[in-house]
């Protein structure tokens, strides 16, 4: 049961999307309503409307939040790693479990929304910016002589869907029981050897 309260303006906003975020959790996308949520935090039903104008806006909304946190969470894995492209993999592929295994409802919206006709310039922006540091990741690892030559959009959509598939496993309890995080390391070892250059005969 869920405390009412009054909110001041500019505190609904950020009391709606939290709260939307945990239904999201418990009770998956279907299950948002702008009606409920108001109901939720013990104001009128026509309150969140000033700050989303339809449940879309809410979606769009909430995915732009993920992928500010995946960003950041991203970022801060790559702070204090080595430069190679070994080490920052390493270091993004544990992130990127993390938070998929911490907010695997969050990410599903994230990927499925972004694709969809109605998604906002906003939040296509930040999927394109989310996609451009991944490639920016695999264009250094070429340079670098670390990484096969060839399209990058084609090595890192090897990387992304290995690493991806991997943590979409592990956040719906899909794995073995006898995996655990070394298995990360594994896999991680798994994409190096795939997108490594190609020896000279």
């Amino acid at each position: 049961m869920h405390t009412r309260r009054r909110y001041h303006h500019g505190d609904l906003r950020a009391a709606l999307l939290t709260r939307a975020e945990e239904t999201l959790r418990e009770k998956g996308p279907a299950a948002l309503s702008l009606r409920e949520l108001a109901r939720d935090l013990g104001v009128s039903h026509a309150a969140p409307s000033r700050h989303f104008k339809d449940k879309q806006a809410l979606l769009d909304a909430l995915a732009l939040v993920g992928f500010g946190r995946l960003a950041e969470a991203m970022a801060a894995a790559q702070r204090g790693t080595g430069e190679s492209f070994a080490e920052r993999l390493r270091a993004g592929a544990r992130a990127y479990v993390d938070f998929a295994t911490a907010d695997a409802e969050l990410l599903d919206l994230m990927y499925s929304i972004k694709h969809t006709p109605e998604a906002s310039e906003e939040l296509s922006a930040a999927a394109q910016r989310w996609t451009e540091e991944m490639m920016s990741l695999i264009v250094d690892a070429q340079r670098r002589g670390e990484v096969r030559e060839g399209s990058p959009e084609r090595v890192g959509i090897e990387v992304f869907s290995t690493l991806h598939g991997y943590a979409t496993l592990a956040a719906s309890d899909s794995l073995p029981p006898d995996v655990c995080t070394q298995d990360l390391d594994e896999l991680v070892a798994y994409i190096l050897r795939g997108c490594a250059p190609e020896k000279s005969a």
